[in-house]
């Protein structure tokens, strides 16, 4: 009816195995530890791998991300403000950028793209019509 546990009363047997258990959970640890590091690696890897590189010289015309659309996103609002002129380029990825009233910010390099102007239609020169022969 009842069952009694039997007690192991052998304090060496049983600190050794207590103390092998304990050694099991620190390689366990020691294991996912590495397992961690390495797929953070990895992570890096791919995620630097998705970063664009851009170029920027003093003098180009650049559009700035609109960053707190992000809080108060509207349907038709544009995601760019712009353009702005880069001023000055730092070595650690800043950007110095110049609105058109004068004002000068510094911005992150990654959240600005060229702005190439606005889009002119080409005129049509000349039409050429082909005669059968």
């Amino acid at each position: 009816m009842w069952a009694l546990k039997a007690l192991n009363l052998d304090w060496k047997k049983t600190s050794k195995e207590r103390v092998e258990q304990l050694n099991e959970l620190e390689e366990l640890r020691f294991k996912a530890y590495e397992s961690l590091a390495l797929y953070k690696e990895k992570m890096k890897k791919w995620h630097d791998a998705k970063i664009l590189k851009r170029e920027f010289k003093m003098g180009d015309w650049v559009v700035l991300y609109n960053s707190r659309l992000r809080l108060f996103p509207g349907k038709l609002k544009s995601k760019w403000l712009g353009p702005f002129r880069v001023t000055r380029v730092f070595p650690n990825g800043a950007i110095e950028v110049e609105g058109q009233e004068g004002h000068a910010y510094k911005v992150n390099g990654q959240c600005l793209k060229l702005y190439f102007g606005e889009c002119q239609e080409i005129p049509l020169i000349e039409v050429v019509y082909l005669e059968d022969v």
